[in-house]
């Protein structure tokens, strides 16, 4: 469990941290880089989220809130690489 808890700490810092870093960058290209980096984080945190439920660390609930809030995340995402991929 302990694990599993440090997993997804690192996960849901690197969403907002990669995103920080891409916008510091001086280029486009780098920002969509970290953009996709950070999609990739959580992708992970999803996944981490659901084996917490399997494990019934989570309730149907709780799993549901999180899964809702990370699909909206992941549609944030994916708005802004497919908005600064028009100026590329």
């Amino acid at each position: 469990q302990f694990g599993l808890i440090s997993q997804i700490r690192r996960a849901a810092v690197s969403i907002p941290s990669n995103i920080a870093e891409g916008k510091a960058r001086n280029s486009t290209k780098d920002y969509i880089r970290f953009l996709m980096i950070s999609r990739g984080s959580l992708e992970e945190l999803k996944y981490q989220m659901y084996l917490s439920y399997e494990l019934e660390y989570l309730n149907a609930e709780e799993y549901n809130s999180i899964e809702k809030l990370t699909i909206e995340v992941g549609k944030l995402i994916n708005s802004l690489i497919t908005k600064l991929n028009t100026y590329l």
